[in-house]
């Protein structure tokens, strides 16, 4: 009986800490991915030559980065 209730409670704790870790990692990326990834996506792309298509999705992402904190209120 003890080692049933043992084997529930272990699967209940590593459960949250399970669903936590998920909810960091993704959190973590969502970070790494707006502040390496994005500019050096732009960046290649000016080197390449799509000048043409950085800076509109440079002014459109400058938008979103504009209205969304202020959504957020």
């Amino acid at each position: 009986m003890l080692t049933l209730l043992f084997t529930v409670l272990l699967f209940l704790v590593f459960g949250k800490i399970l669903i936590f870790s998920v909810k960091a990692a993704w959190g973590i990326s969502k970070i790494v991915c707006a502040v390496v990834l994005l500019p050096l996506v732009l960046i290649g792309l000016v080197f390449v030559g799509l000048i043409k298509l950085a800076v509109p999705v440079l002014l459109i992402l400058g938008a979103v980065s504009l209205v969304v904190p202020k959504l957020m209120k």
